[in-house]
């Protein structure tokens, strides 16, 4: 299966150490806890990146990471029906707690998680911390996405 991530810096599409999500934090996890990102195909990226930034820190270029996920391992499908009423609210804790207790179990590889954005779609969040990690994932290819400027 193929998963993707857009990231503003050419050295970061090399990196899947969900190095971002530990120190930042995000909807499925709070600082502290390793997790990746990805999308299920490019166009919900972009769309998870745009709501994450203004324009003053959308660069002219960005990066398109196409990345390959062994999906044989076990991936935790999350139903919006199974979630809080408020879930598509930012920073809900409540996800972020429900989403560090995946992750730190190590049990599975991946959460397929409902977008907040784009409803109907999912994204992925790898678990670095998983066993198998390193061995399951990999970047097959980065294509440079030139910015529309009506984006701007």
């Amino acid at each position: 299966m193929f998963v993707y991530r857009i990231v503003k810096l050419k050295k970061r599409t090399k990196d899947l150490s969900g190095i971002g999500a530990y120190l930042e934090g995000g909807r499925w996890n709070n600082e502290g806890t390793f997790a990746l990102y990805t999308s299920e195909n490019q166009d919900l990226a972009m769309l998870e990146l745009l709501v994450h930034i203004d324009e003053s820190e959308l660069p002219p270029n960005m990066f398109v990471m196409k990345i390959e996920v062994d999906d044989s391992n076990l991936i935790l499908k999350i139903n919006e029906a199974d979630l809080p009423k408020n879930w598509r609210v930012p920073d809900n804790n409540d996800l972020k707690e429900i989403g560090d207790k995946i992750l730190e179990n190590k049990k599975h590889f991946a959460v397929k998680a409902p977008s907040a954005v784009m409803p109907g779609s999912y994204n992925y969040v790898l678990n670095p911390l998983h066993p198998d990690y390193h061995k399951q994932v990999k970047v097959v290819e980065v294509r440079e996405l030139l910015v529309d400027k009506r984006l701007k």
